[in-house]
């Protein structure tokens, strides 16, 4: 369940931005590109952090958090990369 709820904050995330950028007026593909960029630097480090709280607080190995964490971190990138993609 915590899993699923990582994921789809990093969705809303995307969503955010993506219509904060939207609404400034932010369409062309440089600003699309930065935003992407921006988001992806931002959900992987969040990512990382999910990622350290797992370990040290929760008790899984980094073995055991790592291919979750990847899942976690790959579906809101694809998400983005798909915006950028059809934002440009």
């Amino acid at each position: 369940m915590h899993t699923i709820m990582v994921i789809a904050a990093g969705l809303l995330l995307l969503g955010a931005s993506t219509g904060v950028s939207r609404w400034m007026g932010f369409g062309d593909p440089a600003s699309v590109r930065l935003l992407t960029l921006g988001f992806l630097a931002v959900w992987l480090a969040a990512t990382v952090i999910n990622l350290w709280f797992g370990v040290t607080r929760a008790g899984y190995t980094v073995a055991e958090e790592t291919p979750i964490n990847l899942v976690v971190f790959l579906v809101p990138t694809v998400a983005a990369i798909l915006v950028w993609w059809l934002r440009t």
